[in-house]
């Protein structure tokens, strides 16, 4: 059985500010063991729940937060950006499962922890086919592009709920509870460690169904700026109104493709 993990930091027990997200900083460093440990629990209970194969890959920012001397010797990581597929890099059919580790709420949640969806500087909402997603429900189509289901999602209490409320009953674990936008209570590593390692083992026992778009499929972006919509629109098949920019096609793998790409064009406005 195969499992491929990706990991957020955002959604980490403990991480709750702006400055434990960002290298460069001692609270940045700290964040980065929280992060491999919560990332080590998640694969003890997959190797516990039948896994033979753990393919990590680390999603936040530039992608090289997670400390692969202390990562599960089991595990491989996929380390580094950027990547065709981003937060998704190495998924494809032969997983059957997939857990999304520290992942936070979509952009505009009240109190979340650092809400956004991809990215706080460009992007105010996405929607696919007229629903407001962040990057747990992009992500999770992903997977259900290739036929893969989401068994097991981790972050504050906000996110499991955003989850649950799109996949399912999957098994979601909250390692914290959000009073701000940058504080949260939250559980110590122990228990949240513990916690983690459980569902994990749960959600392999379970049948999940992949989450599915029917086609055509429709990507939203509203943007913050209308520069950056200036620059998403360059994509050939795009339709823009406003700072809002569209695109349809029956492909979703070709439309993440294209969101990674307007938001890449957009960051180039300065």
């Amino acid at each position: 059985m195969k499992v491929y993990i990706s990991c957020d930091l955002e959604g980490i027990s403990g991480v709750v500010a702006g400055p434990q997200v960002r290298a460069g900083t001692e609270e940045y460093k700290r964040a980065q063991k929280l992060m491999t440990a919560e990332v080590n629990a998640a694969i003890e209970g997959a190797l516990a729940g039948g896994a033979t194969e753990v393919v990590v890959n680390d999603s936040h920012g530039f992608m090289r937060n997670i400390l692969i001397e202390e990562l599960h010797a089991e595990a491989q990581l996929i380390s580094g950006s950027p990547k065709p597929l981003g937060m998704m890099q190495g998924l494809d059919d032969s997983f059957d499962a997939a857990f999304f580790i520290g992942y936070h709420a979509q952009a505009g949640t009240a109190y979340s922890i650092l809400d956004h969806t991809y990215s706080s500087a460009t992007a105010y909402r996405v929607a696919l086919n007229g629903r407001t997603v962040g990057e747990t429900g992009l992500n999770a189509a992903l997977a259900g592009y290739f036929g893969v289901p989401v068994a097991l999602v981790t972050g504050d209490k906000l996110l499991t709920e955003e989850a649950r409320s799109l996949l399912g009953p999957i098994e979601a674990v909250a390692v914290k509870e959000s009073c701000a936008r940058t504080a949260a209570k939250c559980l110590s590593p122990e228990v949240a460690h513990r916690l983690i390692k459980e569902a994990a083992q749960r959600a392999l026992r379970k049948q999940g169904r992949p989450f599915v778009l029917q086609p055509p499929i429709t990507l939203t972006v509203d943007f913050i700026s209308s520069a950056h919509a200036d620059m998403a629109e360059l994509i050939p098949g795009s339709h823009r109104e406003g700072r809002r920019v569209e695109y349809t096609h029956d492909d979703y793998l070709t439309v993440y493709k294209v969101l990674r790409a307007m938001l890449s064009l957009a960051a180039s406005v300065k």
